[in-house]
Formats: structure tokens, C-alpha cells, sequence
């Protein structure tokens, strides 16, 4: 108990840090003591530059780090698969292929891209679900599928790059992992669709301790196991879908957190969601600071700060996991 409340508070004083440091650093450089005056008094041009540009930014990638983390949890529980991530098997993909198929047809059903994106993921995922189901989920045929129902996806939306359309251009746009231009209603958005797919997920803690168990156990402990991982699921999607509508496709955050949270706290889902919501809203944050502010004024986008870190990680979890199973 004692080993996870020190990690609580060492990642929430992390968390803090990097928020200051995140809203204070950029082109327009703002001390922290100006910047809460100028938050609580006004009058400040460039407090009111950061206030309207930068602060919407950095809650958009909090919380779209959360949301795809709580997601990765999630999924995993569910599969039995600690390398289950939205965005590995397809569901981020399929969300913004949907969001960016419907948009691109009808333009002025631009802000119902949250339920849009809802859609494309629940596909992808009954996508995965129903090709990889052979009397059984089998944790590698699942990935594979995944892996494939992803790049066929992924495929598709990238397709639409070539169209020459200046809609299809600001609609690739606004699906990027670039968080520059998010405004407040960008935040109203992640923090309504996500805060509810985050309070609903930390209230299956015990449901998922009880998925990641053989079905036959599940179920004489009294979970409706099928009712259970449908429900897990769809809260699974929500998330990964309007972390993607809004914030844009970023990969392995989903695979990052969890594995490296459960290093810390243990493998208690009552624990993990809480302590992994928290660690996807720093590392998102981090890797869009770090991008901000590494090649200035250049940008780099999160998702390919993500895409270096996630990819030699996720190498290392397939080699760590052939030698758990002796292959």
C-alpha cells in the first residue's frame, strides 16, 4: 500500500511539473507568476495568447493521454493480452477512417466526429473480435488480426491524402496528432465523451480483475462474463474514439502505460486505471511539450515522438513474452 501512494504522488508532482513547465514555455515565454495574474486579473496580451492557444492544447492532450490509456486497460483485460492497445489493433485507425470518411461526405456534420469515430472503432473492434474468435481467443491470432485490420485501415484513410481535396487536407488535419489550434470547445468535447468513459471505467476495476481469469472461473465467481466484456469493450472504444476524434491518432500509449504503471502498483485494476489515466495524461503531455520545444519552431507531432518510443518498447514486450512462454 505504502509503494503505491508514493507512486500516486511522485507521478501526480510530476504531472504538475510539466503542466507549469508546458504553459509557461513556447514562442511566447510567460513566468508562472505573470501567467496566474494574468489567469486571475487579465489585462495581459500574452497570458490571454497562452489562456486561449496553449492551455486548450495542453488539456487536449491530458486528456486524450488518458482516455487512450484507460483504454489499453481496458483491452487488455478483456483479451487476456498485455499487448492489446487501440491503436496496434486497428481501433484508433478505424475511428478516424470513419470520422474521416463521413466528414469528407458531409462537412456540416463536422462536430458529431466524436460519433463518428465511436462507429469506425466499434467496427474495427468486432472486426478483431470476430476474425481472430476460433473456439477462443488466442492472445497472438488476435494481435496479428489486429495488426492487419490496422494497416488496411490505416491504408485506407491515407488514401484520401491523395484526392488533391482542400477539405480532405483540413480534415487529415484535423485528425492529426498535432494539438496546435485545439480551442476550448475541444476541451468541452474530450472532457464530457471522455470524463464519462473514465468515471465508467474506474467503476469495472473489479470486473476487470475478474476478465483477465479463465472463463469458467469468471463466471463461478458470478460475472456475466459476455455481458461484462461488452461492456468493457464499448467503454474501451468510447475512449480510444474521442481521444482520436478530438486529439488525433496516436499509437502505444495504451501498451506503454499499463505495462510500465504495473511495475509500480501492481496488476489490481481498482489501482491500475486510476494510476494509468494519470500516466497517459503525462506522457501525452510530455511528448507534445517535447515536440513543441525541441526543433522550434518547428513541430513535431506526438504521435511520431510516440511512434520512437513505443516501437523498440513493444519489441522488447514480444521478446520478453517468447521467453516467458519457452519459445
Amino acid at each position: 500500500m505504502g509503494k503505491k501512494i508514493v507512486s500516486f504522488g511522485i507521478l501526480i508532482a510530476l504531472l504538475l511539473v510539466t503542466i507549469l513547465y508546458s504553459a509557461a514555455t513556447g514562442s511566447i515565454k510567460v513566468g508562472l507568476i505573470e501567467l496566474a495574474q494574468g489567469l486571475i486579473w487579465g489585462g495581459n496580451e500574452s497570458v490571454e495568447v497562452v489562456r486561449d492557444l496553449r492551455l486548450p492544447r495542453l488539456f487536449v492532450a491530458m486528456l486524450a493521454g488518458a482516455a487512450l490509456a484507460v483504454s489499453g486497460v481496458l483491452l487488455q483485460a478483456v483479451m487476456r493480452n498485455p499487448l492489446a492497445d487501440a491503436g496496434v489493433i486497428g481501433i484508433s485507425s478505424g475511428a478516424g477512417l470513419v470520422s474521416l470518411l463521413m466528414v469528407t461526405i458531409f462537412p456540416a456534420l463536422y462536430f458529431w466526429m466524436p460519433l463518428f469515430s465511436f462507429l469506425g472503432g466499434a467496427l474495427a473492434c468486432f472486426l478483431v473480435y470476430s476474425l481472430s474468435w476460433r473456439s477462443g481467443l488466442s492472445p497472438l491470432r488476435l494481435i496479428l488480426v489486429g495488426v492487419a485490420v490496422n494497416a488496411t485501415f490505416t491504408g485506407l484513410g491515407q488514401s484520401f491524402n491523395y484526392r488533391g481535396s482542400y477539405a480532405v487536407t483540413s480534415v487529415n488535419q484535423a485528425i492529426s496528432s498535432i494539438f496546435t489550434l485545439k480551442t476550448w470547445s475541444d476541451v468541452e468535447i474530450m472532457a464530457l465523451y471522455g470524463g464519462i468513459g473514465l468515471v465508467l471505467a474506474m467503476l469495472l476495476g473489479s470486473w476487470c480483475n475478474m476478465l483477465v481469469l479463465q472463463d469458467k472461473t469468471a463466471k463461478s465467481l458470478g460475472i456475466p462474463v459476455t455481458k461484462a466484456r461488452l461492456i468493457v469493450s464499448a467503454i474501451a472504444v468510447l475512449l480510444a474514439s474521442v481521444a482520436t476524434a478530438v486529439g488525433g491518432l496516436i499509437a502505444f500509449v495504451g501498451l506503454l502505460v499499463p505495462h510500465i504503471a504495473r511495475l509500480f502498483i501492481g496488476s489490481d485494476h481498482k489501482w491500475l486505471l486510476p494510476f494509468s489515466a494519470l500516466g497517459g495524461a503525462w506522457l501525452i503531455l510530455a511528448a507534445d511539450t517535447l515536440g513543441r520545444t525541441l526543433l522550434a519552431p518547428t513541430e513535431i507531432p506526438a504521435s511520431i515522438v510516440m511512434t520512437v518510443i513505443g516501437g523498440p518498447f513493444l519489441i522488447i514486450m514480444l521478446r520478453r513474452s517468447e521467453r516467458v512462454h519457452g519459445h
